[in-house]
């Protein structure tokens, strides 16, 4: 790993992006490195576009400020991809993940000539069979670290599972359906 990894998250408010940022940054944090996780705020409302951030390293993080030439993005919702400029600073020795069922050609042409790894996953699909409804922040998070290689996805399940118990301590039946949604992502994310 180098040492230091950044990463933007776009999504629209209500889909987790912000949580999977965070869970992501907790996850990291558990296999030893030193982590941020946080949103980019402003007049949020469910169903705006919305920007989270991690940087994960193996040494102290001593830059505070919004990241600008991001190793990876993840688009949590792909009808972000004519509207925002996703690939914006986006090294090209990195990737985009993108939570899509489009085309290869259509995602070239609307991505304007990123020449980078393009990688997808139909997180709907997966959170709807795993989970019955969709919450596609569980298959991104999953298809983020199996793209970026911060940590194994043995790493990333133990942690997940501890952490699933956790936060839904109170709704213990969906802990299953969400470690089958972190399970399949791993398995379907695709280079194109």
């Amino acid at each position: 790993m180098e040492d230091l990894i950044e990463i933007r998250w776009h999504g629209r408010g209500g889909q987790g992006a912000k949580t999977a940022s965070l869970l992501l940054a907790d996850a990291a944090f558990n296999t030893g490195k030193y982590i941020q996780g946080f949103p980019e705020y402003g007049p949020e409302r469910m169903g705006a576009p919305i920007t989270a951030y991690n940087r994960i390293s193996t040494k102290p993080i001593t830059i505070h400020s919004n990241i600008y030439e991001p190793d990876y993005v993840v688009v949590v919702d792909d009808t972000l991809l004519e509207s925002v400029d996703v690939t914006s600073g986006l090294k090209e020795s990195g990737a985009i993940v993108i939570n899509t069922t489009k085309s290869a050609d259509y995602l070239k042409k609307v991505l304007k000539g990123y020449n980078g790894k393009i990688y997808t996953i139909d997180a709907r699909k997966i959170s709807e069979e795993a989970l019955g409804k969709y919450f596609p922040n569980t298959p991104m998070l999953a298809a983020i670290v199996k793209v970026s290689k911060i940590m194994t996805d043995e790493e990333l399940l133990e942690d997940m599972k501890g952490s699933f118990k956790h936060k839904f301590a109170k709704k213990p039946e969906v802990i299953e359906g969400n470690m089958k949604a972190l399970e399949l992502a791993l398995s379907q994310v695709k280079e194109i």
